[in-house]
């Protein structure tokens, strides 16, 4: 099981997408009218051969719009992990409770986004690709658009919640991996590529993506992407980025 996707979502897609282009030094690799069905759009920069998905409502009376409302503006979204055996997965989502609002099975991947109030955190899915080092998702041919100049992959994202130690716990359990408390209210679920931290919420948006973990290949450039928008960190589209 590893990371492979992370979404966050944007009242205004273009400027956030651009943004992102800018500090990260990533392309869009595909936009995907198939996410007209929830009421959105959206465009994917791929980064190595994982995917940082920007999605913005098309209405306000959508899932999506009413996200934006209860999290005060723009904010972290979805959590996608990759897995071996989706099957065996899927049974343990059934054996635990955990209620499933879509399911898609396709001949070269399957997808299955959880209730976020059976796991807690994010909206988490766990998909499977045929062959594994496709993802269909990040459109045909997005290995031409990757980059890593600047940014080589996606490593980890940091989930907030009032009660971080339990929200992890239903991950770990959620996702059969590991749980460990690394440092004071911090929890990590690990998986074999990339990890999951949990950390409290303690800025008034309620729970969701705060952060996002790149592999660096050019730290001084993500800092001056920092120091260009006024601070010692760097924050695109209300989360976090380090590296």
């Amino acid at each position: 099981m590893r990371l492979r996707q992370v979404a966050l979502i944007a009242r205004d897609l273009d400027p956030v997408v651009s943004d992102l282009c800018e500090a990260l030094g990533v392309e869009v690799c595909f936009r995907d009218p198939g996410v007209g069905e929830f009421g959105l759009h959206n465009a994917l920069m791929a980064i190595g051969d994982t995917f940082l998905e920007v999605v913005s409502p098309l209405r306000a009376d959508t899932a999506g719009g009413r996200f934006l409302e209860r999290h005060g503006g723009d904010w972290g979204y979805m959590v996608i992990l990759q897995c071996d055996d989706l099957d065996a997965d899927r049974a343990r989502l059934q054996r635990l409770g955990v209620r499933v609002v879509w399911q898609a099975d396709l001949a070269d991947i399957r997808g299955t986004h959880l209730h976020p109030r059976d796991v807690g955190g994010a909206i988490l899915s766990l998909d499977a690709a045929m062959p594994p080092e496709s993802w269909r998702w990040g459109g045909p041919d997005w290995s031409r658009h990757v980059r890593r100049d600047v940014v080589r992959e996606i490593v980890g994202v940091d989930i907030q919640a009032a009660d971080p130690r339990a929200v992890a716990a239903r991950w770990a359990e959620v996702l059969d991996q590991p749980l460990r408390e690394v440092a004071a209210e911090r929890f990590e679920v690990p998986l074999e590529r990339g990890t999951i931290g949990f950390v409290p919420a303690a800025d008034g948006r309620g729970e969701g993506v705060c952060a996002l973990v790149v592999d660096a290949a050019d730290p001084a450039r993500l800092a001056a992407a920092a120091r260009a928008r006024g601070g010692g960190e760097l924050r695109v589209c209300g989360v976090q980025i380090r590296w």
